[in-house]
């Protein structure tokens, strides 16, 4: 009997907490307490998830991309650091109040014969 004491302590210690814990406050807290422990551990790896992915979204929408030489720079400077191209043309290129037919490509169709 002393064997089976020292090698389920854990278990026999946490059944004896349950069996205090199940008459006291009675079984509804029990399951809402097991059920708030479960979805917080499913909750916190998904906020996480989403805080990564709003990080990564802030560090892309840094990243510009020069149009002279096609190097990429965090949009720390304004200069482009590889060829000294002005870096502010490309954030005003990139507006969305640009006038849509100025970026629309015109396409003609054609029949053939």
């Amino acid at each position: 009997m002393n064997y089976f004491l020292k090698a389920n302590k854990n278990i026999l210690t946490y059944s004896l907490i349950i069996l205090i814990v199940i008459p006291i406050f009675g079984f509804n807290f029990f399951i809402s307490l097991v059920g708030n422990i479960l979805l917080l551990l499913f909750l916190i790896p998904l906020l996480l998830l989403v805080l990564v992915f709003m990080g990564f979204n802030s560090y892309k929408s840094k990243i510009n991309t020069c149009s002279n030489c096609g190097a990429i720079s965090l949009g720390l400077s304004e200069t482009c650091m590889n060829c000294g191209a002005d870096l502010e043309n490309i954030n005003r290129k990139n507006q969305l109040d640009m006038n849509p037919s100025e970026s629309t490509i015109e396409v003609e169709a054609e029949e053939i014969n």
